[in-house]
């Protein structure tokens, strides 16, 4: 059985064996800038642990198509630092703030047919179901990116709303990496379906993690800007239970907020208190807590080996419970 630290040491070097073309140098130059500048590659990773539940034959075919699945989602974040207007990505210029916009959009696009070609890299007889998930996983990621972008011209959203996005905009693809593995690996279609279920819970934890320290991680330990939702008055979870939450002179304290555009830091500062003072930071966390343990909840059903199954439970915890 591979250990999480075997299955981030094979995803690393298969992601720095990838081998772009030489010309021309301003397509495939921040090709390679991108895929080296790290991350948590935690798509490829879950791909291969939920693999690795049934099999212990990690080869190519299992690791092509695992690394479609990161070559799509580092696709999706050139453009969304774009539209983000997000100039640092793992503490790094983004693509756009490095070389300019229209290179981010074409390099974007250019990762995005690349996936398809590494998906190609499976042989055997789920290609074309593989083809179906995968195209369907990255039609429900674009409808994720319009609700998130619609959402910044409407004032007030509910809940719900923002857990549909952010199913579509994040949940959907961890939801598909966990699948995939499962079904190249041959598992049973109940075990396929109940796993695409504990990713998607999982990725619901995930991005409310992904909000929260937006707001109160450490960028040096984030490797993004902090506080760059609420200078963009994004729709994240924080902002959207403070709204449920104000009356009085903090909703008029909050609708300033959000129609401030000047001095941001101290927008951000003033948000920052406003949420610790509804305890939108602890609610935070415990919805954290209760979309985790839905996922696990879902991986406990499973008559899977122990073992195998403990292993797939650290990768949540460390993909939940994290820093950056």
């Amino acid at each position: 059985m591979y250990s999480q630290k075997d299955i981030e040491t094979m995803v690393r070097k298969a992601i720095f064996a990838i081998e772009f073309k030489k010309e021309p140098p301003t397509l495939y130059e921040p090709l390679e800038y991108m895929m080296a500048i790290g991350g948590k590659r935690l798509r490829p990773r879950l791909c291969l642990t939920t693999y690795s539940l049934f099999k212990d034959n990690i080869d190519n075919n299992i690791i092509m198509p695992s690394l479609a699945l990161e070559l799509f989602h580092s696709f999706t974040l050139m453009h969304d630092d774009i539209m983000d207007h997000a100039d640092l990505r793992r503490g790094k210029p983004a693509i756009h703030a490095k070389w300019g916009e229209n290179s981010a959009i074409l390099c974007g696009d250019a990762l995005s047919i690349m996936s398809l070609k590494f998906l190609e890299g499976y042989k055997g007889p789920e290609f074309r179901r593989l083809v179906e998930m995968f195209s369907d996983m990255a039609v429900l990621v674009m409808e994720g990116q319009q609700y998130d972008m619609d959402f910044e011209d409407i004032q007030v959203i509910t809940m719900d709303d923002y857990l549909k996005m952010i199913g579509l905009k994040t949940a959907a693809l961890i939801a598909c990496s966990a699948k995939m593995g499962a079904v190249i690996a041959g598992a049973p279609e109940h075990v396929c379906d109940a796993l695409y279920d504990f990713g998607w819970e999982l990725g619901i934890a995930f991005q409310i993690t992904d909000d929260y320290l937006d707001t109160f991680g450490d960028a040096a330990v984030f490797g993004k800007k902090v506080g760059g939702d609420i200078e963009n008055n994004k729709k994240t979870w924080l902002l959207v239970q403070c709204q449920k939450l104000v009356s009085g002179e903090d909703r008029v304290a909050l609708e300033g907020l959000l129609a401030q555009q000047e001095d941001m830091p101290s927008k951000v500062a003033t948000m920052q208190k406003l949420y610790k003072k509804h305890n939108v930071d602890s609610l935070a966390i415990e919805a954290i807590g209760q979309y985790h343990d839905k996922a696990l909840a879902i991986l406990a059903s499973l008559n899977l080996d122990a073992d195998r199954k403990a292993n797939l439970t650290e990768f949540a915890k460390g993909l939940v419970y994290r820093k950056y």
